[in-house]
Formats: structure tokens, C-alpha cells, sequence
């Protein structure tokens, strides 16, 4: 039996997530800029009754839902997300929605998945849901990740469930012929998300992680140059970690291509009617400042 954490112990955890946090933020201190106006419009929002497929435990720590959706299948865009409501559980009513990125889409089954991990409140009463029951779904929204014109090779990199963000532009990179590449970086071998899509979708998976030493960032960006040493890719992508962020704007640098940058946000409603979710990109102090969940998720990093 595991025994439980000493109050020194939780103190000393806080701690270094207080210190991982305010070090994330910092990271992506004048690093994010609004992308240039989309070359076409997005798809239309839609507010659906979504019933669950299945809904199971996927690797150590995280769950994975599949959703029947037909509409939001067919019309989501890479790095676009949703707003799920969560029903009442435990005699709680959980207010407001709970944004996820859009994993997987399937358009001939009419199904979308996310994969979440279990943190709070929103997340327990969202473990207790069942297959059959159905779920209020808004989306596909926000703005999503977009190859530029020419891509041949593409670089993903995903911390935790960040890998969920840019999945989609994998399978867009495998239906186009792009050469894609995914870095999944978690704490263990045993919490990484991605390996069984990629074989699928016939990306190459390559796992860092902290135990082994292979997520700390020097040795990752030292990895990648090695794995890019005969060419850079022609765009990265990344989600999940402020310092993953800052590693691949400096990589981009170097290669000379660009970065795009999915952030995650406490959201209240996903549509920009409540301005709850700014970005951190400078702007005038007199002017309101870009929105995660419209002018984002996906911003341009650069150093």
C-alpha cells in the first residue's frame, strides 16, 4: 500500500508547481503574436446533443471520449476545440463548460474524440459519464494550426494532453503527403499519448520524457537538431508547455521557418462573448488584447 505524502512532501510538490507555473508564464513573455487574416472562413459553430460512444481509460493517467458527431466530424479544422458541458454529478451542478482539443476526427463515423485528464471537479463529474448518455457539445471553434504553402515536412511537439492539440494536424499531414514528425513529451513512458496514432497514420513517434531525462529541454533541443541535421522541417507546431513553446520559436529561428503556438486557457463560454480568456501577446495597453478562444488557440511564436 502506497503510503500517503507527509505535509512537508505536499508543500515541497506545491512548491515546484508554483515555480513550474510561474516559469511556463515567463516563457511566453513577448514570444506570441495574432496570426495574419485566415485565407478562408472557419467552419460554423454548431450546438449539438452529442452521444457518448465509448469512454475509457487511456494510457496512466488520462480518458479518452468518443462522441457522435457528424457535423463537428466533417467540419473541424487542426487545433480546433470544444466547449463540452458537464452534467451534474454527485448532487453538483457544474456551471460552466469545460474547453477540450479536438484529438481525432472521423468523418466517415461521424465521431470526434478528446482525451482529458482527470484534475478537478469539471474533469470527476466528466469521468462519470457512461456510453449512450448524451452530452451538449459547441463547436469546432477557435483558430486552428495551417500548413504553410509548400509544406513537404512538418515538426509536432506535445507536452501531456498538448499532444491532443496538434494530432489533427497529423492526420491533415498524412491526407496531404506531408512528411509529419511527433514529439510527445510527458512525465513517464507510461503517460505518453500518440504512439498508436502515429503508427496508424504512419508518422514518425519519437517519446522524451522526465524520467529519463529526455524531455529536460537542452537534451530535446540538442535531439533535434540531430534529428533535423539534413534539413529542417518547413513549419513546427507545438501545445502543451510555455518552455516547449520558447525551445521551438528557438529551433524556428534557427531553421529559419515558422512556429505556431496552441495555447490552453480557463474559458467561459469559448466565443469570445465574455473576454475571460486573454492571450498573453503585448498590445496597446489602451486596447483589449487578442482572445485565446477566437483569435487563437494557435498563435505565431517567434524569438
Amino acid at each position: 500500500m502506497k503510503t500517503p505524502p507527509t505535509a512537508a512532501e505536499t508543500r515541497a510538490a506545491l512548491a515546484r508547481q508554483a515555480a513550474f507555473a510561474a516559469a511556463d508564464a515567463a516563457a511566453l513573455d513577448g514570444l506570441l503574436s495574432v496570426r495574419p487574416p485566415e485565407a478562408g472562413p472557419r467552419p460554423e459553430p454548431v450546438w449539438d446533443e452529442a452521444t457518448v460512444v465509448s469512454h475509457e481509460v487511456v494510457r496512466e493517467r488520462y480518458r479518452r471520449l468518443t462522441l457522435s458527431c457528424g457535423t463537428i466530424a466533417a467540419t473541424a479544422l487542426a487545433g480546433q476545440f470544444l466547449m463540452i458541458t458537464v452534467p451534474p454529478h454527485g448532487g453538483e451542478r457544474i456551471l460552466l463548460p469545460r474547453p477540450m482539443a479536438i484529438h481525432r476526427r472521423n468523418p466517415l463515423r461521424g465521431t470526434i474524440e478528446v482525451i482529458y485528464g482527470v484534475a478537478g471537479r469539471g474533469t470527476t463529474a466528466l469521468a462519470a459519464v457512461t456510453p449512450g448518455q448524451r452530452l451538449l457539445v459547441t463547436g469546432p471553434l477557435g483558430r486552428g494550426f495551417e500548413f504553410p504553402a509548400g509544406t513537404r515536412r512538418a515538426l509536432m511537439i506535445g507536452r501531456g494532453v498538448g499532444v491532443c492539440a496538434v494530432m489533427g494536424s497529423v492526420e491533415d499531414a498524412e491526407a496531404r503527403g506531408i512528411r509529419a514528425t511527433l514529439v510527445a513529451s510527458g512525465r513517464t513512458r507510461g503517460s505518453l499519448i500518440g504512439a498508436a496514432e502515429c503508427a496508424e497514420l504512419g508518422a514518425r513517434f519519437i517519446p522524451v520524457t522526465d524520467e529519463e531525462g529526455s524531455a529536460d529541454l537542452p537534451a530535446l533541443g540538442a535531439l533535434l537538431r540531430s534529428e533535423f541535421a539534413a534539413g529542417p522541417p518547413d513549419v513546427v507546431f507545438v501545445c502543451g508547455a510555455g518552455v516547449l513553446t520558447r525551445l521551438a520559436a528557438e529551433l524556428g529561428a534557427e531553421w529559419g521557418v515558422p512556429v505556431q503556438a496552441s495555447l490552453e486557457a480557463h474559458m467561459a463560454c469559448g466565443l469570445g462573448y465574455c473576454h475571460g480568456c486573454a492571450a498573453p501577446v503585448r498590445t496597446d495597453p489602451a486596447v483589449e488584447g487578442p482572445l485565446v478562444c477566437v483569435d487563437g488557440p494557435v498563435f505565431d511564436a517567434a524569438v
